[in-house]
């Protein structure tokens, strides 16, 4: 027997729930995905992530939706600079349309990290802290070790060759201390993203900068200490946040409200917009992450392992892109340290062939996009970068460790055969030789001269210019854009509106990662090198196991590499 009563309760909750006010949710404690990994594994461990696309266009989404009333953000200290750059101009588009934005935190960094994650939530309406965590905002340093002595006292002889004074790679390893151009190259990184935190919290708190500045200098600071000094509004925990916030949205819409993940909302509501059209015009994003190498791009199955950007991926999803009729222009989102000069290259020339064949390509600079990252992007059409991103490093560093002193020490003997002058020139058991120096030398010199070229030609630069901002210096994406590098300071979405306009399509022409592939298509062999099933990743299993890997022919670096830890977070 049917319950009518039971009926009419359950269609009235179903005209609520596609009525009632809601409020966006985002949280940050898992920090961001930037594209869907190419293997099936990976692929289906990251469905539960947050990704980067889906939070933009979620709260772009939101704030052109009469029903989304506010934005409430946990922030914390997992995303970078750049990433954080990419946010503050979202919610800064959602507070412009009258919705109520909220951060809050547990604490900005118990003992420090707090400095970005804070640099973000002042674009936000309101900024609420737990009663007992910690405004940890202390500035911006860089620390980088320097190991020459504890490889002396080991027996092991760094050999590197590197153009030029600029290019650092080897100076933890070659070095003692900074060199003058290591030290002034590290102090402008430091001071540029100094620069930038001050203005953003400034701006976003009615603070003057040098009072900020002021704050910075006291830090970290108690949370009452915050709450006093007015960089917090309010001390609370998150049930009274959120309630505040639904009670505010109640009082406002006459309805209580729904809370929604910005990516789950995105998802649902954009499902139209992704049903495939047959003759609908888009634009390709082409995701490339982590070191370069050659080969398929890669990510391992082990949690914080990272990625690897493989030339015959992107290649190969370059290539799909424009035999696509579809496909009116193409954005290249890069975030990497670079590796391979030899795969940097391959995928550079994949991006002036597109260009070639009519399809615009606009690369979107992630937090890092660096030696080989700038060489992949160097032949776009335009580059658009976030003032905190870490770009440049045109140059080149090639070398070796030398272990025999140390073998000697632990009583390992090595014997040796060969065939040929330098068929052991690559051997970390013994030095170069003169002959093999000259050939190391040869190499640095091809490889810098025909990355400076290739500057000048996309740039638009003379080669005495593109010189005097090359040798290996890293700049901010701020000073990148001042010196000509880089075309225009934003993030993704600028970039996907600057494609659009390339290509004269329509400004709400929806975007496709390019290419999708299927589970299937994930899984079967590729017909051909430009077949779409071309372009998905390679299972990397290796995970911690780097050095094997390496020693079975599966570099991750290369000449063209960023050396170190460059998140700033």
């Amino acid at each position: 027997m049917v319950d009518a009563g039971r009926v009419v309760e359950l269609f009235n909750e179903a005209r609520e729930q596609r009525t009632a006010p809601i409020i966006l949710e985002l949280d940050l404690s898992d920090g961001v995905v930037e594209g869907v990994p190419g293997d099936p594994l990976a692929a289906f461990l990251s469905r539960r992530k947050t990704h980067l696309r889906d939070v933009l266009d979620g709260i772009r989404r939101g704030a052109g939706d009469p029903r989304v009333r506010a934005l409430i953000v946990r922030v914390s200290g997992n995303i970078g600079l750049a990433v954080a750059q990419e946010l503050r101009g979202a919610v800064a588009a959602f507070r412009d349309a009258g919705k109520i934005t909220v951060a809050w935190t547990e604490s900005f960094g118990e003992t420090g990290r707090g400095t970005v994650p804070y640099y973000l939530a002042t674009a936000f309406d309101r900024v609420c802290l737990q009663p007992t965590g910690y405004l940890g905002v202390t500035g911006v340093a860089l620390e980088e070790p320097f190991f020459r002595g504890a490889l002396d006292k080991l027996g092991i002889a760094p050999r590197f060759g590197k153009r030029y004074e600029y290019k650092t790679a080897a100076n933890s390893f070659v070095e003692r201390h900074y060199t003058p151009e290591h030290e002034e190259m590290s102090k402008r990184l430091v001071t540029s993203i100094g620069e930038q935190i001050v203005a953003g919290v400034a701006a976003g708190r009615g603070r003057g900068e040098r009072e900020v500045r002021e704050l910075i200098d006291r830090g970290p600071l108690l949370a009452a200490e915050a709450l006093e000094a007015g960089l917090i509004d309010r001390l609370a925990y998150r049930d009274e946040v959120y309630a505040d916030v639904r009670a505010e949205v109640h009082q406002a819409a006459g309805h209580e409200p729904l809370l929604r993940y910005v990516g789950r909302y995105n998802r649902t509501h954009s499902l139209a917009q992704r049903l495939p059209r047959p003759k609908q015009d888009v634009v390709a994003l082409i995701h490339g992450q982590g070191p370069i190498r050659l080969g398929r791009s890669g990510r391992p199955p082990v949690p914080g392992q990272g990625s690897a950007m493989g030339s015959d991926t992107i290649g190969a999803a370059f290539r799909t892109a424009v035999k696509d009729e579809r496909v009116k222009a193409i954005v290249f989102r890069v975030n990497s340290p670079g590796g391979s000069a030899v795969a940097s290259d391959a995928i550079w020339r994949e991006v002036v062939l597109a260009r070639k064949a009519g399809k615009p390509v606009v690369v979107s600079m992630g937090n890092v996009a660096a030696s080989g990252g700038y060489y992949v992007a160097m032949g776009a059409d335009t580059i658009v970068a976030q003032p905190g991103t870490l770009t440049g490093s045109i140059g080149v560093v090639v070398g070796k460790p030398i272990v025999s002193e140390l073998l000697d020490r632990l009583g390992i003997g090595m014997g040796s055969v060969e065939d040929g002058a330098h068929a052991r020139m690559f051997s970390t058991t013994r030095d170069f030789t003169e002959t093999e120096w000259e050939r190391v030398n040869a190499s640095l010199d091809q490889i810098y001269d025909d990355f400076t070229a290739k500057v000048a030609e996309g740039r638009g630069m003379t080669p005495q210019r593109v010189d005097e901002l090359a040798r290996g210096r890293v700049w901010t994406g701020a000073d990148a854009h001042a010196n000509g590098l880089v075309d225009e300071l934003g993030g993704l979405d600028r970039a996907l509106d600057i494609a659009r306009e390339k290509a004269g399509i329509a400004t709400d022409a929806p975007v496709r990662p390019y290419p999708h592939l299927s589970p299937l298509e994930r899984l079967k062999p590729a017909e051909s090198s430009e077949d779409r099933a071309a372009a998905g990743a390679r299972f990397d299993a290796w995970g911690p196991l780097t050095g094997a890997a390496t020693r079975l022919g599966l570099p991750l670096g290369g000449p063209l590499l960023l050396p170190g830890d460059w998140d700033i977070r």
